[in-house]
């Protein structure tokens, strides 16, 4: 999946049909004070199988917009 984005992350609801919301955390520094701390995005993610549930690592891969907030799609559940 050449120029894809592939993230990995953690879900944190499975309440919706065929969607996943995923926690993604990246570590930052701060520019002044060289402190590091955490950064978390949340995605919506098209997952067709429905194997992903509360608390599952799953990696999501970049598609064309399925909705108006999915842009992702679950490549597999870890």
């Amino acid at each position: 999946m050449k120029g894809k984005k592939i993230l990995k992350g953690t879900v944190v609801s499975d309440k919706m049909n065929k969607t996943v919301v995923v926690r993604v955390v990246r570590k930052v520094r701060h520019k002044r004070y060289e402190k590091s701390f955490d950064k978390w995005k949340k995605y919506y993610a098209h997952d067709e199988s429905g194997k992903a549930v509360v608390g599952s690592t799953v990696t999501i891969v970049e598609t064309r917009p399925l909705s108006k907030l999915k842009r992702f799609r679950v490549l597999e559940v870890v």
